[in-house]
C-alpha cells in the first residue's frame, strides 16, 4: 500500500479527505509506478460522502482506497471550515486526463472501463490524440448488472487482467465502481485505479462540463442538474443539498470544538 505521509487529511463526514492538489496526485502516482506501487483513488463529492456517511460499510469501501481527494466544492469548504487547508476541488473528469497525461510522460498504459458501448472508445481517440505517446491498452462497456453476475464479473476482469493496464479508469458509479476496483486490485496490485463517475463520457464529449468560473463558485452541480433533471433532480435536491448544509454546520462545529 502506498502513502502520502506529507499531505494532511481532514475528516468530513465519516470520510478523510487529502487535503492536495490535481497535480500532487499526478505527481504521487508517478512516484508509485517508479517504485511499483499501487493504488485506488477516491473522488468524494458530497454524494459520495454523504453514502459513506449514512453506510458504515459504504464508508469502509472508501476508506480502503489509497487516496481520497475533495471532487465538490461543499466538501472543499467544509475542510477549511473544519481547519484545514484544502488547496482546490480535485474532480474525477479532471484527473481523467490528468492522469493518462502523467501516464503518457511516464510510458505507462490506460485502459478504460465504463460508458455505454462506443463511448469508451471515443474517450479513448480524445486522450490519444491530446496526449502524445498514450498507450490504450483496452476499453470496455459491461452490461448493466455485470458487477452482481459472478460470470459477467469475473469475464470483465480478465479482460482488464489480460491488457495488463499501469491505469485503471472506471467511470461505474459509486459505489459499484469502488466495488469493482477492489476485484481488480487483487489480481493487478501494481496498476492505479481512479473512479471516476461520468469521466469517460464527459472525456468523450458526450456532454461538457461547466465554465471555470461556474466551477470554481460550486455551482457545477446546478449545470449537471440542468443536463440531466431526471436523472440527478431527487439526488441533487432532496438527498445531496441539506446534507451538504449539516456537513458544513458540522465542520463549524468541529473548529469551535479545536478552540476549546
Amino acid at each position: 500500500m502506498s502513502s502520502f505521509p506529507q499531505a494532511p487529511r481532514v475528516r468530513v463526514g465519516a470520510v478523510d479527505v487529502w487535503a492536495v492538489r490535481e497535480s500532487d496526485v499526478a505527481a504521487h502516482v508517478v512516484q508509485c509506478w517508479q517504485r511499483g506501487e499501487g493504488g485506488a483513488i477516491v473522488t468524494a463529492n458530497v454524494d459520495i460522502v454523504r453514502a459513506a456517511t449514512r453506510d458504515p460499510a459504504l464508508g469502509a469501501l472508501v476508506a480502503s482506497s489509497e487516496m481520497v481527494v475533495a471532487d465538490g466544492m461543499p466538501v472543499v469548504w467544509a475542510g477549511r471550515l473544519a481547519g484545514v487547508s484544502v488547496p482546490e476541488r480535485v474532480t474525477g473528469a479532471s484527473l481523467v486526463f490528468t492522469l493518462s497525461e502523467a501516464a503518457a510522460g511516464a510510458g505507462r498504459s490506460v485502459y478504460l472501463l465504463g460508458g455505454n458501448p462506443g463511448v469508451p472508445e471515443k474517450a479513448a481517440r480524445v486522450l490519444g490524440e491530446r496526449f502524445a505517446g498514450l498507450k490504450v491498452v483496452g476499453t470496455d462497456s459491461p452490461p448493466f448488472g455485470f458487477d452482481v453476475d459472478a460470470g459477467l464479473a469475473a469475464a470483465a476482469v480478465a479482460k482488464v487482467v489480460a491488457a495488463q493496464p499501469d491505469l485503471v479508469l472506471v467511470g461505474l458509479g459509486f459505489p459499484k465502481q469502488e466495488r469493482v476496483i477492489r476485484m481488480l486490485r487483487a489480481e493487478l496490485p501494481r496498476a492505479w485505479y481512479l473512479g471516476c463517475g461520468a469521466g469517460i463520457p464527459m472525456a468523450a464529449g458526450e456532454f461538457k462540463r461547466a465554465s471555470g468560473v461556474v466551477q470554481k463558485v460550486g455551482a457545477e452541480w446546478l449545470h449537471r442538474l440542468a443536463l440531466e433533471p431526471r436523472r440527478l433532480a431527487k439526488r441533487y435536491l432532496r438527498d445531496d443539498l441539506p446534507f451538504a448544509f449539516r456537513l458544513l454546520a458540522g465542520a463549524v462545529q468541529t473548529r469551535l470544538g479545536k478552540g476549546k
